[in-house]
């Protein structure tokens, strides 16, 4: 599989320390980064210097998590997502402009509930920094595939205008992104949860991108609009309809979730979808 980098492979190995290997990849081309502890996760942040950064646009937070389930080798969920945000960190750090992007690669995603994600204390500690108003792109499971998928039908809170206001903006650039990168093969459905789902719950709008083969999409969809799907039960109890899903989505957590199965038309599209992200500025 040519169009992986050539230490995919150790990243998959189950004694790797992942994090340290981010630090130290991302450290062999300059990029500085620092832990955020948050109990047992450790969360990494990357530093880029002040000038790529103008306050008149809004901040574009990258969310993708690094850490996978025992007895999984991760190859989709989330190591693809993990080396895609890696190589565009180094991009990024040739960029000539103002990007106002700031990358987290997260830990502690493949927990049970919301509130035991890494990223739902994360999400506490951006509402204490009154961090609340950045646009939260979270990327999982984005190796296999040539589809482009944005997530849909989040839980929002009633009754808050402001916040459906916000998150509903976001949603429409999310969709207008996913256009601009993949005319006519892109769709907006429900993806069960993600890091999005933790500071969604922590009222901060996000929203998730991921990939999926053009058959198993076409057949999700339809499932979804006959009703043979409940996006409902989808977003709240997806292992109640575990083998309606697409096959993609119930390799994840398993010893199916294999290098074999990544394609390089999802690395191609991931490649052009975060380049437009980096290029994508709104006033804040």
């Amino acid at each position: 599989m040519s169009f992986l980098p050539a230490d995919f492979k150790t990243f998959l190995d189950p004694d790797c320390d992942r994090c340290q290997f981010i630090r130290d990849r991302l450290a062999a081309s300059g990029i500085k980064t620092v832990i955020i502890p948050e109990g047992d996760a450790k969360h990494i942040y990357v530093q880029y210097p002040l000038s790529f950064y103008n306050p008149m646009f809004k901040i574009k937070t990258v969310v993708v998590h690094y850490d996978r389930v025992e007895n999984s080798p991760g190859a989709n969920d989330n190591s693809a997502a993990v080396f895609q945000v890696m190589d565009w960190a180094v991009r990024l750090l040739q960029f000539k402009s103002t990007h106002n992007v700031r990358i987290i690669f997260s830990d502690g995603e493949e927990l049970t509930s919301i509130t035991e994600l890494g990223s739902y204390q994360l999400a506490h500690r951006f509402r204490r920094l009154g961090i609340t108003k950045d646009d939260v792109y979270v990327f999982d499971c984005c190796g296999r595939g040539e589809i482009l998928i944005v997530s849909d039908r989040e839980s929002v809170p009633p009754g808050n205008k402001q916040f459906i206001q916000r998150y509903t903006s976001l949603v429409q650039r999310a969709r207008s992104l996913a256009s601009h990168t993949s005319l006519g093969k892109w769709m907006s459905m429900p993806v069960p949860y993600s890091d999005n789902a933790a500071f969604m719950a922590c009222g901060i709008p996000a929203v998730a991108f991921t990939i999926l083969p053009a058959e198993e999409a076409s057949a999700y969809s339809y499932e979804l609009t006959r009703g043979g799907l409940s996006a409902d039960i989808v977003m709240r109890r997806a292992s109640d309809v575990h083998d309606q899903l697409p096959l993609t989505w119930q390799q994840m957590h398993t010893a199916e979730d294999r290098i074999e199965n990544l394609t390089e038309s999802a690395f191609k599209l991931m490649r052009k979808l975060l380049d437009n992200l980096a290029q994508m500025l709104t006033t804040a």
